[in-house]
């Protein structure tokens, strides 16, 4: 497959990209490849293949996914890796782009100024039974406050950078 025009990113790569965002998310929410696949009437050998890239999601394919797994688009697309090209010139002048893991207030909102962002975390961790497990209990609690004193607890526990 030829290389994109992005400076050297195969399109294979942005097809495992996304589909490893896919398998993220299905995963978090505790949903089963065949439960996913039969929200949208496919198999699940169907979404093994598209989680693996071996297959391409198409537009109309992506945003009935999304509408499943209750994410927006540009999920999909957060934390992907750019060719170490230049930025596009309107990056330097537009306001940061927020992408879902900034965006969503149950974490805390934005990063706050020196912590790492989820672009730097690494996908498997992302991916562990560990993390999926905490999320699953974090989200679990019915309670706003008693979440943002879960999450104030952790951070408090975590070493300052």
């Amino acid at each position: 497959m030829a290389a994109a025009e992005d400076g050297g990113t195969r399109a294979s790569d942005l097809d495992a990209h996304v589909g490893a965002r896919i398998r993220l998310r299905r995963t978090m929410l505790g949903m089963s490849q065949e439960k996913l696949g039969e929200a949208i009437s496919l198999t699940f050998q169907q979404i093994q293949k598209y989680e693996r890239g071996t297959n391409r999601v198409s537009a109309s394919r992506l945003f009935e996914i999304a509408k499943v797994l209750d994410v927006p688009i540009g999920f999909f697309y957060d934390d992907m890796p750019l060719a170490p090209t230049a930025p596009p010139p309107e990056a330097t002048q537009a306001a940061p782009v927020m992408g879902f893991a900034e965006a969503q207030q149950g974490f805390g909102g934005p990063p706050m100024p020196g912590a790492s962002s989820p672009a730097t975390v690494d996908a498997a961790v992302l991916s562990r039974r560990e993390t999926l497990e905490l999320v699953r209990a974090y989200y679990r609690i019915p309670d706003a406050g008693v979440r943002k004193r879960v999450l104030d607890l952790i951070r408090s526990m975590a070493p300052a950078d």
